[in-house]
């Protein structure tokens, strides 16, 4: 070998590694286009898949917030038509209320419930705190006097949050008596919706965010809520962390980093709601993808095409769950749909029988009411008579003539009195005059005069100097003021000193109290119920304050009754004033 042999074979390995460098140059170009290909392309795959599971996640938001308020807008139409609240509000006795109110919120699910009167104070709540608060002016008392249905009203609380509610007008005989108001617990979907890592906010008709995963949000336009910047959230700590030299196609910025927004109608008085992700899971897989890739090329670029077939199957697994759960859900929903409208229907059925029933239950009381409303003039007869006969032995004949005039006038009244009970059922006007409540007392305290006198009662009036005018049937007036006589004379049976207290005052309305200092009344709620009597058997036939409440009512007014602080039973009869009644009539 010669030295030119030499030098030539020294030069042999260095020609040897051009095609090593050139191999590696060309699988640096390769591998750094496969990792550049390979981010771009897993990159824009885990960005849709992210957004189709938002997509899903918004819906089943909005699916279940539209439950919600369908399932609560049934609840005020059911307590409108309760018989004990209804009952309530006529008498005025709401010691009860509050508890029937909490018993039914644990039924119902409500976040709660509350009573107003017709002029917004609060009779029964199931926060009992709130007994007695005024709420004339609030958007749910003022509308649902203004509508005949059930209105949806939100109210901003003095803590940034926003109220909302479901209100119903309560109405007896067409005349308001109340409002229902039911409250809806919207801000349990806000805890739920936390506990994701998107940030997910309702807005109303106005554009103003009422429901919100951000406290900061609430009642402002969005892009005020956003452009906000506070201490970093889980969600912008999330981006920081993965914002690398990749950019992702933003859908919006959220205090200044990028992020994925979706937004679908509610169908609930134009709401809409919206939700931001992140991308925190998609730079996390590429992440993991690429490392990979970096660490084996070869090993890498199999890997990575076997996970991204595994996380293709496992999204169409993913998605065929969430469809099958979705019409699960719209199957309940139809179901529960249906439900309500047969619950409707049954309850209508009830209320046509109930309706039938009660005609005919009037009918039977009718009979009966005969023979208690003239109880009075029977009476009052025989005393008259038997007064007449000593009369005619004693040769006092003017005397007796002026007990027999007596007795036609009270047979002259009985007439009138069984021409009434005729036209008990029907509402009439025809015999309506201009009366002074004075005199109709008096009349009353005549016909009872007799009674009176025989039990020794002490009779304490009260009476106005000026007339008292009202606009009624003076048969009807004065025969509720018998029945209210006769039943404190009845409840002073057992009292040593018996004793009558009658305070006839105006003002706003005509009102006649009668106090006695008996035992009192045991059962307020089914006093003025038809056949309702503590009187023993034969004693009564428990019709008289039914037939008394009944004649109040169509006169316009209210009978009521409660027990004295100091003892016995009060009762008030309300009517209007003249001048009242003639603008009511017109």
């Amino acid at each position: 070998m010669t030295a030119s042999d030499d030098i030539e074979d020294e030069g042999d390995p260095p020609a040897r590694k051009w095609p090593i460098r050139l191999f590696l140059a060309v699988f640096v170009v390769v591998a750094v286009s496969v990792v550049w290909v390979t981010n771009t392309l897993l990159t824009e795959r885990f960005t849709e898949s992210t957004r189709n599971r938002a997509e899903v996640r918004l819906a089943l938001y909005s699916g279940n917030l539209l439950s919600e308020l369908r399932r609560a807008s049934i609840v005020p139409l059911l307590l409108s038509r309760d018989p004990a609240l209804i009952g309530a509000l006529n008498s005025g006795d709401f010691s009860q209320t509050t508890q029937r109110l909490i018993s039914y919120v644990e039924e119902i699910g409500a976040a709660s419930l509350l009573l107003l009167d017709r002029d917004g104070r609060t009779v029964g709540a199931t926060d009992r705190n709130l007994i007695g608060s005024g709420y004339r002016a609030e958007p749910f008392f003022v509308e649902a006097l203004r509508s005949n249905g059930t209105v949806f009203s939100t109210v901003r609380m003095p803590s940034g949050a926003f109220a909302f509610s479901y209100s119903r007008r309560i109405e007896v005989d067409g005349q308001l008596a109340g409002v229902i108001v039911v409250g809806v617990d919207l801000r349990q979907f806000e805890q739920s919706w936390a506990g994701f890592s998107d940030a997910v906010f309702v807005n109303n008709s106005e554009g103003k965010i009422i429901l919100s995963t951000e406290s900061r949000w609430r009642g402002l336009p969005e892009a005020e809520a956003l452009a906000r910047r506070s201490a970093p959230n889980a969600i912008q700590r999330a981006i920081q962390a993965t914002a690398d030299w990749t950019a992702l196609p933003a859908d919006a910025y959220l205090s200044g980093e990028a992020v994925m927004r979706q937004e679908t109608r509610i169908p609930f008085q134009g709401w809409r709601m919206t939700s931001f992700t992140t991308y925190a899971s998609v730079r996390e897989k590429v992440n993991g993808v690429l490392a990979l890739e970096i660490m084996g090329f070869a090993l890498l670029l199999a890997l990575g095409f076997y996970l991204v077939s595994r996380k293709a199957l496992s999204r169409v697994i993913f998605f065929q769950r969430e469809s099958a759960a979705l019409r699960r859900l719209n199957i309940a929903m139809q179901r529960e749909i249906a439900e309500r409208e047969k619950a409707e229907k049954n309850l209508e059925v009830a209320e046509q029988t109930v309706a039938q029933t009660s005609k005919l239950a009037v009918l039977g009381e009718m009979s009966a009411a005969v023979s208690h409303e003239l109880n009075q003039p029977l009476a009052a007869m025989k005393t008259y008579l038997a007064g007449a006969r000593l009369l005619v032995q004693r040769k006092r004949l003017e005397e007796a003539l002026s007990s027999f005039q007596r007795i036609d006038d009270l047979i002259d009244r009985m007439g009138a009195i069984t021409r009434q009970l005729k036209s008990y059922a029907r509402k009439g006007g025809d015999a309506f005059e201009t009366l002074d409540m004075r005199a109709c007392l008096s009349s009353a305290l005549a016909m009872m005069e007799p009674q009176l006198k025989s039990r020794d009662v002490a009779i304490e009036k009260s009476v106005p100097e000026h007339p008292l005018l009202i606009r009624a049937d003076r048969i009807r007036v004065e025969q509720v003021m018998i029945n209210l006589l006769r039943n404190a004379l009845d409840a002073t049976k057992e009292t040593s000193r018996p004793k009558i207290e009658l305070l006839l005052r105006g003002g706003g309305s005509a009102n006649l109290t009668v106090r006695d200092n008996g035992h009192g009344i045991a059962d307020l709620e089914s006093l003025f119920e038809p056949f309702y009597t503590t009187k023993s058997p034969g004693d009564g036939t428990g019709l008289g304050l039914a037939i008394s409440s009944g004649i109040v009512n169509d006169l316009g007014g209210r009978l009521t009754a409660r027990n004295g602080r100091a003892g016995g039973a009060v009762f008030e009869m309300q009517l209007p004033t003249a001048d009242d009644a003639l603008k009511a009539a017109e």
